[in-house]
Parts: structure tokens; sequence; C-alpha cells
């Protein structure tokens, strides 16, 4: 085995597989201090610095405050609480699922942070690439309350961090998404809307969807205007910074010109939007058009499917036959299609009467993948085909091979499907895969890309931006291992299965990587940069990491002034892009 050393990485190679290591030493004015009593942050207001909230937030107080509140309201508010905490107590008495378990959930870097003015100036350690001007941001679950039952790691309040860079300066600040539903518990000082993952099972669930209704029918609290964290994805488009999760509208967020984040408020794209939207819309980088879907676990059509245009209109709904409503997390488009996963988890909500939770695996469904026009009227043109035993959470793109006529759809394949909702024993794989949907015979194939030897878990990443859609060469992924925390990021080769991998840094781990191109019109796929934040578990601090993806170099790390969560999905907006926000 060949070995290579730099001034800022050591390299370890062999013929098929790559790896790259790399933890640059902390400047001396960093001071370092004990994880141990950091860790046991269990709520946002209890962090050791003073969380502090954007000086001009765009809402009001909620216009049902206790303050306001007449004396019926008043004394409705201290019986529905008896009646919380009644049922609080007799929660205790039995021991929580590991997937609700707010202290395995939010544990470690997993823990909430406070807010974070804007600090200018960072530190940097080696030389920031010239083309990197603009804003990354990556959003992220950050309780803002310390949990009072159930909680899962996806139950937690949208934060955005972002790291801006402008002419060699860089900046970091992070803050609350200021969502319906956190500025009207913030004001009430407590939670109050129910957690669809870690509180929504067995008749407990029932019981606290019970009381969340009667406290809005008391006019204690508005459940109208959403019920969303907008804590998952991130999309910049016309001119907007959208965050989003799959229970409601996306959110706008404007980035200030000092790097600053600024709620602007709940955004149904001019009252076009009368529906959730999930958290992974496509972005045609050809037509400039954005594709998205939307599903309902109550009520047919249980899946909805829509697009914009780059001016940021609407379409009309297609609603898509399902007949169960189904989890559909994410999607893929190509040149002429989208991609619709109908996979085996459920929503059951009946499960919740027999004292289980509504997000069930289903056995005896078969997974399948829709292929509709992106241009369909309606669903009748949608081809359905089965893939045995396929659950992808996450798909990285998709394209058509017209010679074979096949669409080539790449994603992680999970076992066992509801591994992330349900507690279970097995161990958790998430298998790259490459499967090939015939349109012509209506068959299906699947093929793992990684080779035995290199096979790891691959869950979050993205291909070259530019290439959505369209045939790619690299995938950058990341190694989620040891689960759910993620030790570096693999460069995969899509045809070959050839393997590279970048890990953090002893004890340090970190997300998902988002791959900057470095020029659209650049004659390789790969040029350009990998970011991420990472953390280092034995300093207890965070730093923003920027490799070199042709190379996989190490080229600078960023230290930053407050520690990051381990988080979701981010992107980033150039500096032309930020001069050009709505």
């Amino acid at each position: 085995m060949a070995t290579a050393s730099t001034s800022s990485s050591t390299l370890w190679c062999n013929p098929r597989t790559t790896t790259f290591s790399s933890s640059p030493k902390l400047p001396s004015h960093f001071p370092i201090s004990s994880g141990k009593k950091l860790n046991k942050i269990s709520c946002a207001l209890q962090s050791p610095s003073i969380l502090q909230f954007p000086k001009q937030s765009p809402f009001q107080l909620p216009s049902s405050t206790p303050n306001s509140w007449n004396l019926l309201q008043k004394i409705s508010a201290v019986a529905l609480d008896a009646v919380e905490n009644g049922l609080l107590q007799r929660e205790k008495k039995n021991p929580l699922p590991k997937t609700a378990d707010p202290s395995i959930q939010i544990a470690g870097n997993f823990s909430p942070v406070p807010e974070q003015s804007v600090r200018h100036c960072l530190p940097v350690v080696g030389e920031i690439p010239e083309h990197i001007q603009g804003v990354y941001l990556r959003n992220g679950a950050n309780p803002l309350f310390e949990p009072t039952s159930g909680h899962h790691l996806f139950d937690g309040d949208g934060m955005i961090y972002a790291v801006k860079f402008e002419n060699g300066s860089v900046s970091y600040a992070c803050r609350f998404t200021e969502t319906q539903r956190l500025v009207q518990e913030r004001a009430l000082g407590k939670p109050v809307f129910p957690k669809a993952i870690g509180e929504l099972h067995g008749h407990s669930g029932i019981a606290k969807l019970l009381l969340f209704y009667a406290r809005g029918l008391c006019g204690l609290l508005d459940h109208s205007q959403g019920i969303g964290v907008a804590n998952a994805g991130l999309v910049y488009f016309n001119n907007r910074l959208l965050a989003m999760s799959e229970d409601d509208l996306p959110y706008e967020v404007r980035v200030t010109p000092t790097g600053d984040l600024k709620t602007v408020g709940r955004y149904n794209f001019d009252e076009q939007l009368d529906s959730t939207m999930i958290a992974h819309p496509k972005l045609d980088p050809v037509s400039g058009e954005l594709f998205a879907l939307s599903y309902d676990v109550i009520q047919k059509p249980y899946l909805k499917y829509f697009r914009f245009s780059p001016d940021g209109t609407k379409s009309k709904d297609v609603a898509i036959d399902l007949g169960k409503p189904t989890m559909v997390h994410d999607f893929a488009i190509t040149e002429n299609f989208v991609v619709v996963p109908d996979h085996q988890v459920v929503f059951k909500m009946s499960e919740m009467i027999t004292g289980g939770s509504p997000v069930v695996y289903d056995k005896e469904k078969v997974s399948r993948f829709g292929v509709l026009d992106k241009y369909a009227e309606d669903d009748s043109g949608i081809k359905w085909i089965e893939v045995a035993d396929c659950f992808c959470f996450h798909l990285w793109n998709a394209w058509e091979e017209p010679e074979t006529d096949e669409v080539v759809v790449i994603g992680s394949c999970m076992t066992p499907a509801d591994s992330i909702f349900n507690e279970n024993n097995e161990e958790l794989k998430s298998v790259l895969s490459e499967i090939r949907l015939n349109l012509k015979t209506g068959k299906s194939t699947r093929r793992a890309i990684l080779s035995p030897e290199d096979d790891v878990n691959l869950e979050a990443g993205m291909v070259n931006k530019n290439l959505l859609g369209r045939k790619s060469k690299y995938a950058y992924l990341a190694i989620a291992e040891p689960w759910p925390k993620v030790s570096g990021f693999a460069k995969v080769d899509l045809s070959t299965g050839e393997t590279q991998k970048f890990i953090y840094g002893d004890q340090k781990y970190g997300g998902e990587p988002l791959f900057l191109p470095k020029d659209p019109n650049s004659e390789t796929e790969d040029d350009g940069h990998i970011l991420t934040f990472v953390h280092d578990e034995k300093t207890w601090k965070s730093e923003l990491q920027i490799v070199n993806a042709v190379t996989l170099q190490l080229e600078a790390t960023v230290k930053l002034p407050s520690r990051v969560p381990y988080g979701f999905h981010g992107t980033f907006i150039s500096a032309k892009d930020l001069a050009t926000q709505a």
C-alpha cells in the first residue's frame, strides 16, 4: 500500500479504493474545552451561550398568548395542561423505543445549539478557492425546547447554518426558521404541537392529537397556519431561498448582506400552492423549472405532482393514484420524465388504535416506480414498473437511455425499510444501487454499484447539479458509519463502482457532502469542490472543510465560532444569485 504525505493531509492508496484522511491542528487561539459538560445540553434554551433571536422578527406575536386570554380560555388552559401532565406521568411508566427516546435521538452532537449572530473574519487554515463566492447553507433539526416525551431526530425545529464567502473573508451565522409552530410555542413557553414521529404512536398519540385540537378550539393556539418544522431541504428558486419539510408549505428565508438569516414567512408561491410540498423538489438545470410532489396521509389523492416555471408560475396539480397513503420523501427527474417511488413504507393511522406507530412497513405491498411525462396533464400515461424489496429514502439522479428504452435511477436502497422510524434489531444497510426501468417491457433490474470490498452505507449526498436528470459519472455521498454518524464521504464512479473515500479524521464526523462545480462549462464533471460541516468529538469544535473533488485533497478548513450539530441537507447560493434575491 503506497503512502504519501502533504502539509495538510495524509493519503493511503490502493489500485481500486483510495482513502483520504485529514485532521489539521486547531489554531492556538482557539481554546479547547471539555465536551463532557457540553454533551449534557438537552435544550437550546439551556445552552451555555445566550440564546439570541433575530432583532427584527418578521412575525408579530401570535394573536393568542397567555396575556391575551380571557377567563374561559385561562380555565381551559389549566384543565388541558392538567390532562397533559397526567398523560405524561402515565407515559413515564413505560420505556420509550430507541427511535423516540430523546436521550438517544438528540445525544452528543445531535443535541441542539442556540442561535449564533453573524461572526465575521473567521480563521481559515489553507486557502479558499477563488470560485467559492456566495453562501453555503445547511438545514437541520434543532429543538427549541427540551422534549417532554417522545422525540425523533426528524422532529426538531428547523435551523439553518450559513457560511458566507466574500473575497477571501468568511462569516458564519445560524438561525431558527421562524415557523408558525416555533413562534407560537416560544410565546407559550413550552412545546404544544405534537411531534409527528416521536409522539404520534399508540393511544397516547391519539390523546395528544385530541389535546392539540382542543387547544385550537379554545383559541389557545392556531394550527390553521401550518404545523411544519421546515428542517430538511433547502432550494434556491426564483430568487428565493426556501426551507422545507414535507408536513407544510415551504418557508422563505432571506440571506442579509451581512450574512445573517431572516425568515420572511410561509411561502405559497403567491397563493398558488395550497398543499404541503416535499423537502426534495428538483430544479432542472436546463429549463430552470422546479418539479415537486405533495403527499397526504389521510385522504385521496394521496399523492400530487406539480411544477413551477422559472418565474414561479405553478402548473395544475396532477393527482397520482396510489392505493395507500405512502411516504414519498424523494423522487427523480430526467430530461422528459419524473420518476415517482411507491414503496413499502406506508401510513396506517389505525395502527395507533392498537398501540402502534402509524408509519409501517407493508410486507404485502410490492415496491414500484412510476414514470410520468414531465408535462402530463393527468396520471393516465404513468408507467408503473415493479422493483421488489426496494426502499430508497433518497434518489441521487436519473436519466434516459433511449437505445435500450430504459430509465436509469440511482438511489440508496435501505433495509430494513422502516428502521429509521421503528425500532428494529436488524442492522441497517443502505446500498448504492443502479435501478433500470425498461419502459418497453415493463421489467426492472437492480445492481449494487459498489463491490463487496468497498461496500459501505451511503446515504446523503448529490451529483453535479448541472447534470441533474442527465447521465452523470460521479456521485458524492456520505459514509453513514457508524450509523447514524457520518465518518467521511465517498466519490463513486457510477458505471464502474470505483470508489475514493475521504475520511474526516479521528473522532471527526460530518454530514452531507455538497459538490460545488467550479464552472458550469467545465470539461470535466468533477471540476469543483466538496463542502461539508465536520465536528471534532474530542475538542467539541466544528469546522467547514473544503476538499478538491478531483484530487480529494483538503484545501481549506474554516474554524467555526460555535458547534454545528449533525443535520440534513444543504445548498449553495452564488454571490451573483444573492444579488438578485426577491
